[in-house]
C-alpha cells in the first residue's frame, strides 16, 4: 500500500477546507440500496450512530428503499450535476454503485461502461473538486489469470472480460484524480457470498454459493461449470461491509493530516477452494440440515472470459495491518445459516 503526500501546488485543487475532527463527519454511500451498499449503511450506522449518512441509488437492482432512519435518495451517478448536488457536504464517499458480474456486463455492455466508467469518473471528479475522500472497490477480474500466489494488488492487470476492463478503468480514474487532491482507498475485492437482513428484508445476490444454496433448497441439481477444479476466494458480504467502516475511519484521519493519493488493499478470506468443493459443502449441508438430497453435475462452461486457475490464495496483510480488519464469517457456518433461514 502506498499513500502519497500532496505537494503545495497540486493540493490547491481541492476547494474545501480539511476535515475538522471536532465536527460530525458526513459519509456518502452510492449504490446504497444494493447487496453491499445496504449492508455498509447498516454497519456505519451501528458503528457510528452520530455520523451523518447520505445514501444514493438509482433503483437498478435495488433491494431496499430505506435503511433504518436513513432514506435512500434516487440519484443516478451518470448524471454529474445531480450527483454533485446530492453529495454536497460529504467528507467521505463510499462508491459502491456499479454494474457487477461477468454476465451482467456482457449482456449490458453500454450500461456497464456508462456506470462503471463514466459514473466512477463523475464520483472521482467530485472528490477532486471538493477534497472529499473516496473508497472504491474493484474486482479480482482486473487481474485476469493470476500468475503467482498469494495474490496481491500490485500484480499486473490483464482482464479477461468486459466487467474486469470497466473496473480497471475505474481504478485508473480514481488513482489519477486522487493524486495531489484527496485520499482514496481502492479495494481489490474477492468473490462475495452470503445474505444479510435489513429492516426485516433479506438481501441477497445470486453469487456462486448463494446460487448453490437456492438450488439445493429447491431440490435441484447443483450445476458446476467445467472443469470444476477452478478455484476462487470467497468473502462474506458482512465482512466486506465492515471494511468500509474501517476505511471511512482511516480516510477521515488522512483528511485531517492533509494526505492525498491512493492506498490499495486486498479484501478476501483464507477460504480459497474449487467450485466443485463448494458445491459438495452445500450438498452435504443440505442433506444434514434439511434432509434434502441433491446431485452435483458438471456442465459445459458457457464463459470464456474467466480464469481457470486451481489456486486462489490472497495476501490480506495490508488490510489487516492498515485498517485493522480480518474476516469473521466462514463458508460452512454461512451455508448452514442460509439453509435454515426459513425453518
Amino acid at each position: 500500500m502506498t499513500d502519497h503526500k500532496p505537494d503545495s501546488e497540486t493540493d490547491t485543487e481541492a476547494t474545501t477546507e480539511p476535515h475538522d475532527e471536532e465536527s460530525t463527519p458526513t459519509i456518502a454511500v452510492t449504490g446504497a440500496a444494493g447487496y453491499i451498499g445496504s449492508r455498509v449503511v447498516v454497519e456505519l450506522r451501528e458503528a457510528h450512530p452520530d455520523w451523518e449518512l447520505i445514501a444514493l441509488d438509482n433503483g437498478y437492482r435495488a433491494q431496499v428503499d430505506a435503511i433504518g432512519d436513513v432514506e435512500i435518495e434516487h440519484v443516478d451517478i451518470r448524471n454529474r450535476n445531480r450527483l454533485e448536488d446530492a453529495l454536497d457536504g460529504a467528507d467521505v464517499v463510499c462508491h459502491l454503485a456499479a454494474i457487477s458480474g461477468v454476465d451482467d456486463c456482457e449482456e449490458n455492455a453500454d450500461l456497464a461502461y456508462e456506470v462503471n466508467v463514466t459514473g466512477t469518473n463523475n464520483v472521482a471528479w467530485f472528490c477532486r473538486k471538493t477534497g472529499a475522500a473516496l473508497a472504491f472497490p474493484f474486482s479480482m477480474a482486473v487481474l485476469g489469470d493470476p500468475q503467482s500466489f498469494p495474490i496481491t494488488a500490485d500484480q499486473a492487470r490483464d482482464p479477461l472480460n468486459w466487467y474486469g476492463r470497466t473496473k480497471l478503468l475505474g481504478e485508473r480514474a480514481v488513482e489519477t484524480f486522487a493524486d495531489g487532491a484527496f485520499p482514496a482507498h481502492c479495494f481489490l475485492k474477492s468473490n462475495l457470498y452470503g445474505e444479510h437482513v435489513v429492516d426485516g428484508t433479506e438481501v441477497s445476490k445470486p453469487t456462486v454459493i448463494n446460487f448453490f444454496v437456492d438450488r439445493a433448497l429447491s431440490g435441484e441439481t447443483l450445476t458446476v461449470y467445467e472443469p470444476g477444479t477452478q478455484a476462487r476466494n470467497f468473502v462474506h458480504v458482512k465482512d466486506v461491509a465492515r471494511v468500509y467502516v474501517r476505511s471511512a475511519e482511516r480516510l477521515l484521519e488522512q483528511l485531517d493530516r492533509g494526505e492525498t493519493g491512493t492506498g490499495t488493499y486486498e479484501i478476501a478470506s483464507d477460504e480459497d477452494m474449487s467450485v466443485m468443493e463448494v458445491a459438495e459443502i452445500v450438498r452435504e449441508a443440505a442433506l444434514e440440515e434439511r434432509g434434502i438430497d441433491v446431485d452435483v453435475e458438471l456442465v459445459e462452461n458457457p464463459r470464456s472470459g474467466e480464469t481457470m486457475v486451481e489456486e486462489f490464495g490472497v495476501d490480506i496483510s495490508a488490510v489487516s495491518d492498515g485498517l485493522n480488519w480480518a474476516p469473521q464469517e466462514s463458508i460452512n457456518e454461512s451455508v448452514q445459516q442460509l439453509l435454515t433461514l426459513d425453518t
